[in-house]
């Protein structure tokens, strides 16, 4: 349990500024809704899903591979070379994208917005500067500075991104012959957000100096190349799954039903504002895989190391299933995030969305055994797998039915890599995941969340709506309580209550 314990304090300290970074970028969303028309916002929404794309590109794997191979004696070796390595090829890259800008803006339908790529290679750039100095400080355990970091970035995009498109139009407005006024353009809406995250990339970047610059010029040629054959079938992987979580966003705007480019961008903006409504779970599997994968490795050495993994599972899977359920039940609320109310017809993806990122944690948890017996592609052709079923699903179906096409892609192509995952890897490296405890109680919050739609139905006050809706959460929590109470004696805090 003290292993299970450290791992709930990293995995705190990297879920609080993960979760609050995110928040705070989250509390963006009204706002962004509220000054950008649809189409404005699916335009925005297309760089946001190439940008990913890249970063998957611009670090190749390396983060992970820094984790297996930066052990004992070797860390300063595996940082010095994967410093250099990762410095050398952003440069590259870098150049390679600023040359071929437009035919990347042809790609992506903003053909009249060249300069917004030019912004987005900026980002790209820096960010990946960033990641392996942002792994040094999650390797040697410093999550408070993690923290500091990953907010205080976040809130200068937020602060900035308010300056561009509020502050600055009302000084044009009030001096319009004035520094601001001469060179504000209130048609660059779009490109002001991107300004805004490219400030937050340099200052981040700025703030871990003393990590980026803490390398010393010296290149291990066999280390690179073994970190590399580790790594390669990881970009596979990289790549796969941003093709299953985001290329949904650039396939709508060149097949989405309505015939015209405007229409695409509009459905496009939909389907992204309704899609940050899936946030709570995203940012569970972003917090718990910053603080698991540096955690798993350590573990790995340990003979319960199986053990443990199938516990971190079980808490995990139930700290989702409950955050399913608060937004799936509470979604006329959640829906107010979204300030333009024409968004709000897309709010039928949402629960799909969110069951399709419960599948999509859960493989993150399954992957470990992939990781940790060197068998990388292995998860390379799991998740290749995901991409066929994603790109398939979307081009048959998104001409048809739009971005309920991209939901069900989500939903499928995630669900299919956790079975996947989990049959290839219990033969592979077997771990005692209690599995029919765990669908038992996805498949419950499905059912009380369809028991809570159904009482909708009948069209009482909104608020029986949430008093019956609370009353299925609390009963949910009983349930597991009352099933898991000797798992929670164990927990420290938690526990003490229990018993």
């Amino acid at each position: 349990m003290s292993s299970i314990k450290k791992l709930a304090g990293q995995t705190m300290w990297y879920g609080v500024s993960s979760i609050a970074a995110r928040f705070i970028n989250y509390l963006l969303t009204p706002y962004l809704t509220y000054k950008f028309s649809t189409t404005q916002y699916g335009e925005m929404s297309i760089i946001y899903a190439f940008i990913p794309f890249m970063n998957i590109v611009f670090t190749y794997g390396l983060e992970t591979a820094f984790f297996r191979y930066a052990t004992g004696d070797n860390k300063n070796r595996v940082y010095n070379t994967t410093s250099i390595s990762m410095l050398v090829s952003t440069i590259v890259l870098a150049i390679g994208m600023y040359i071929f800008r437009e035919p990347i803006a042809s790609l992506l339908r903003i053909e009249n917005h060249v300069d917004y790529i030019s912004l987005s290679i900026g980002i790209i750039a820096l960010d990946a500067l960033s990641t392996i100095a942002f792994a040094k400080l999650r390797l040697e355990g410093r999550p408070r500075k993690f923290a500091l970091i990953k907010v205080s970035g976040i809130i200068i995009n937020v602060a900035s991104v308010y300056f561009f498109l509020s502050i600055c139009p009302a000084i044009k407005e009030t001096n319009p012959d004035g520094f601001i006024g001469n060179f504000y353009n209130p048609e660059w809406a779009v490109g002001y957000s991107l300004l805004a995250n490219l400030i937050q990339s340099a200052v981040t970047l700025l703030l871990l100096s003393k990590e980026w610059l803490g390398f010393k010029w010296s290149f291990d040629k066999v280390l690179w190349r073994q970190m590399l054959v580790y790594s390669m079938p990881l970009l596979i992987v990289g790549f796969g799954g941003m093709i299953n979580e985001t290329l949904d966003r650039i396939m709508l705007t060149w097949w989405a039903p309505g015939g015209t480019e405007e229409a695409a961008k509009a459905e496009t903006g939909i389907y992204s504002a309704c899609y940050k409504l899936a946030i709570l779970i995203s940012l569970s599997i972003q917090a718990f895989r910053m603080g698991a994968e540096p955690f798993f490795f350590k573990q790995a050495a340990e003979g319960n190391a199986p053990k443990t993994y199938a516990r971190v599972m079980k808490f995990f899977v139930i700290t989702i299933c409950f955050m399913f359920l608060g937004v799936a039940m509470y979604l006329d609320i959640w829906k107010h995030f979204i300030r333009n109310q024409e968004m709000w017809v897309g709010l039928k993806v949402v629960p799909i969305l969110l069951l399709a990122n419960i599948f999509l944690g859960i493989y993150y948890n399954l992957s470990i055994w992939y990781k940790v017996t060197n068998k990388t592609m292995v998860g390379a052709k799991i998740t290749l797998i995901g991409a066929v079923i994603t790109i398939i699903i979307n081009y048959l179906f998104i001409p048809h039915f739009g971005y309920m096409a991209c939901a069900w892609a989500t939903f499928f192509c995630y669900g299919t890599m956790m079975v996947l995952s989990f049959s290839w890897g219990q033969k592979v490296y077997p771990i005692p995941y209690a599995w029919k405890k765990l669908i038992a109680y996805i498949v419950i919050v499905v059912l009380l969340y369809l028991l809570h739609a159904a009482f909708t139905l009948i069209g009482l006050h909104v608020w029986l709506n949430h008093v019956w809706a609370t009353f299925l959460f609390i009963a949910f929590g009983w349930f597991i309580l009352l099933v898991e109470r000797k798992e929670f004696k164990q927990l420290p805090f938690i526990g003490k209550y229990i018993r």
